[in-house]
């Protein structure tokens, strides 16, 4: 990049949050009050969730963060988007930001959407006549025409996330920052907001994307950046990067503990959790079924917990699901009151030999519980189920049952 100079530069930013304390970097008045006259002290634990972070971003790039949850990606973001302070080091940035890191970020509940649209281009140092010759196209994109004058407070997780996307992605910013917010959006808008991030990357904008889809990261990243434990681990083009994510970061085995796996997910509830998961085979042998158990730990103390909706996908290592299995599916009713309940499960398999993400998700009462994205490693066993002298020529996700047969015009 000689002759051309950064229009983002990270220069040896650390984060330290106080486990036990608020995380975030800027508190209340309230708050500060709070802490100053607690009559019960505790002895806080510091945390660099980054340390000595160094990195320029130029016009036009297109860069992908990665690394497990709990690499510091969000936190990263954060920082950058200003929402955070680091503790240490500093962050110059020549040109608008907009960012998009949870549902709702800079939205206020009792704005109406249309009020919420103008405060949000403002921000982001917009004229209210520019605004207003994009306030049509960003009603459109987001679908909540019908609701436009209503307060957001009575918008839907849903609703907010396509408000929010739009105001982010039609304001045109030089630089758009996005976390894997978007993974809250059912798959459609998923595909509508990669195809607008994918206008924006290639009309020449900054694009900064966290993700775990690695086809979306293919798609719209030029270079990608690997967080590991607070530090920079890899930065350099993206297939390098995606390959070793892939081969360092999942848990896998015949039984795993999911309880230390961070949850870096603000709309969880985090009442009820994943405890541990068992596989009767580790790896899979190609063509038998995907059998294991899975256990929840009550965290609340609650009773009972109704409603219950377990469901888990399988993954391509580049992000494309082959299997969606759920509870729903079942047609039964399903709640949870005891901690040593099994839920026992079988996927049939036709999965060709490779490694597999597995993504667990828990919600309950409408209420998500919990979620473990792409974090689990299936390993489908090497086979050849057809016999064939070439198996690797054969195509296709998966490995269909197969067969074929002549028969005489008079049996036809």
């Amino acid at each position: 990049m000689a002759g051309k100079d950064p229009i983002i530069q990270v220069r040896q930013i650390g984060k330290r949050f106080h486990l036990g304390a608020q995380s975030g970097g800027y508190l209340s008045l309230r708050d500060q009050l709070q802490n100053l006259f607690s009559s019960q002290k505790t002895r806080k634990q510091a945390f660099w969730a980054l340390k000595d972070i160094n990195f320029d971003v130029y016009e036009n790039d297109r860069v992908a963060i990665m690394g497990r949850n709990g690499a510091g990606k969000s936190t990263l973001l954060k920082i950058i988007s200003r929402i955070t302070p680091p503790t240490k080091g500093e962050i110059r940035i020549h040109g608008r930001i907009a960012s998009l890191l949870e549902v709702g970020t800079g939205f206020h509940g009792e704005l109406s959407g249309r009020e919420n649209v103008y405060l949000n281009g403002s921000i982001l140092g917009l004229r209210k006549e520019e605004i207003k010759r994009r306030f049509d196209e960003i009603v459109a994109f987001a679908d909540v025409a019908d609701f436009i004058d209503t307060p957001l407070r009575h918008y839907s997780s849903g609703m907010q996330l396509r408000l929010a996307f739009a105001v982010a992605a039609h304001l045109e910013p030089e630089i758009l920052i996005i976390d894997e917010v978007l993974a809250v959006g059912d798959a459609s808008f998923q595909q509508k907001c990669i195809g607008k991030m994918k206008d924006i990357s290639d009309s020449g904008r900054t694009l900064l994307f966290v993700s775990h889809n690695m086809a979306a990261i293919r798609s719209l990243c030029n270079r990608a950046i690997l967080l590991k434990d607070g530090l920079v681990e890899l930065d350099t083009d993206v297939e390098t990067v995606i390959n070793s994510y892939l081969e360092s970061n999942k848990f896998s085995g015949k039984e795993i503990s999911l309880q230390d796996i961070p949850r870096n997910i603000s709309i969880l509830e985090k009442e009820l959790v994943f405890d541990r998961i068992r596989f009767e085979d580790s790896p899979i042998p190609q063509g038998k079924d995907i059998e294991g158990a899975i256990w929840l730990k009550n965290i609340a103390g609650r009773e009972t917990y109704p409603y219950l909706t377990l469901a888990m996908n399988i993954d391509t290592p580049e992000g494309i699901c082959v299997y969606h299995a759920s509870t729903e599916f079942t047609g039964r009713e399903f709640s949870h009151s005891a901690d040593d309940t099994v839920y026992r499960f079988r996927i049939a398999n036709n999965l060709r030999p490779g490694n597999y993400h597995m993504t667990l998700f828990l919600k309950s009462s409408a209420k998500y519980q919990d979620w473990l994205r792409k974090e689990i490693l299936l390993e489908i066993a090497d086979g050849n189920p057809y016999g064939y002298a070439d198996s690797g020529a054969i195509q296709g996700l998966t490995l269909p049952g197969f067969d074929i047969w002549t028969e005489t015009a008079e049996a036809s």
